[in-house]
């Protein structure tokens, strides 16, 4: 992240994109709050409208954009479309946050971008996590923030923190007690990448 002299007292920008009940983007807007964070949402955009995000946003005051894949011809075009609404709120770091499209070279390879998934990755990548970790056994899952490439839940780990597998967890119960450590650990890992710069990791 690199500002230039006259933007140095202001504080990092982070464009958040999500597609559901937003409250990841929540738990991100009330870190905002705190001056201390060093970061402010300037905008979040959907990949469909009157979303439970989107209504948080606007409750918060932060601009709205929503970019629809049926609104395109093919994917290149979304892509670029997307990418053009994320530059022109001009961010510090790309937050993903609850975002169900795979985004390509277009978006990934312009902005440094960061996301969340529900499992200890490199185990359990997809968008089955919590289903397969269930389906295979295991005693510990958890949460993973990392960087995000042109793969499928491939980027360079940033943090990540175990949560237990109970004995009665269904598919519901487990991801909903992820979830609620997903948050924290998210927020404290975006300060803390937005605090060591650009050359604190990849992206």
């Amino acid at each position: 992240m690199t500002l230039l002299p006259s933007e140095s007292s202001v504080s990092a920008r982070l464009v958040v994109l999500a597609s559901g009940a937003g409250t990841t983007l929540q738990a991100i807007l009330d870190a905002c709050q705190d001056p201390a964070y060093g970061a402010t949402v300037v905008a979040v955009g959907t990949d469909r409208p009157d979303t439970g995000a989107e209504r948080r946003a606007r409750a918060a005051g932060v601009p709205v954009f929503t970019v629809r894949l049926a609104d395109h011809p093919d994917r290149d075009a979304f892509n670029a479309a997307t990418a053009d609404r994320i530059a022109a709120a001009r961010p510090d770091l790309l937050v993903l946050a609850g975002y169900m499209k795979i985004l390509d070279k277009q978006v990934i390879g312009r902005f440094r971008t960061v996301n969340t998934h529900p499992s200890l990755l490199p185990s359990f990548p997809g968008a089955h996590a919590v289903r397969d970790a269930l389906a295979h056994g295991v005693k510990i899952s958890g949460v993973t923030v990392h960087w995000v490439d042109e793969g499928v839940d491939t980027g360079p780990i940033i943090a990540q923190a175990a949560v237990e597998i109970r004995r009665e967890d269904t598919e519901d119960t487990l991801h909903a007690r992820i979830q609620a450590v997903e948050r924290g650990l998210y927020v404290d890992t975006i300060g803390r990448v937005l605090r060591a710069g650009p050359e604190g990791g990849a992206g």
